[in-house]
This record gives structure tokens, sequence and C-alpha cells, in this order.
């Protein structure tokens, strides 16, 4: 890519708009993993009490073990959300960008 292909690119109102809506994004999603790993772990050393409850009676799983598998079951899905949007749309806008600036 040629320098001044990479200048029109980045003069582009639409790139700028493309990386804004791209980084908050990003930002976002890891705000939310951060979320759901630091709450996990703030529990575990906060309120072991909670986690070790039972959850129901004669029953030997604790209610740490459901938020456990949840939290790397949520974590998985916003990966997936994530790699799925920035795959199609954010490639999309990428690829129509540089076309544009390649005329």
């Amino acid at each position: 890519m040629s320098q001044e292909i990479s200048n029109k690119i980045a003069a582009n109102p639409a790139f700028q708009r493309f990386v804004s809506k791209r980084n908050s994004y990003s930002v976002l999603m890891t705000v939310l993993g951060a979320l759901a790993y630091y709450g996990f772990i703030l529990l575990v050393a906060y309120n072991p009490a909670f986690l070790a409850q039972k959850l129901g009676a004669g029953m030997t799983a604790s209610v740490g073990v459901p938020l456990g598998i949840g939290v790397i079951v949520f974590t998985i899905i916003i990966t997936w959300i994530f790699v799925r949007r920035s795959n199609t749309e954010f490639d999309d806008e990428a690829a129509a960008i540089l076309k544009e600036a390649t005329k």
C-alpha cells in the first residue's frame, strides 16, 4: 500500500467513524469479559460462603459450580459475537473504505 493510499484512507471521515466504532465495540466487549471474570474472582475472595452453599438439599454441587461455568460460557458467547461482527460488518466496511481509496 502506497503512502498516498494510506493518506487517503486516514483522511476519509468514513475511516475515522469506522475506527471509532470498532474501538468502542472492542472496549465494551473487553469490559463485559473483565466484569464477568473479576466479578467471579471478587466473589470468591470476599464471599466464599455464598459460593459454598449447596444447590439443594442432599446435593453435593455448590452455587460456585454453575456460576463458574456461567462465566466461561458467557465469555465464549461474547467472543463469538465479537468475532462474528468483526468478520462480517467490520471487514466489509474496511474493504469498502480501501476500495474507495484505491479508485
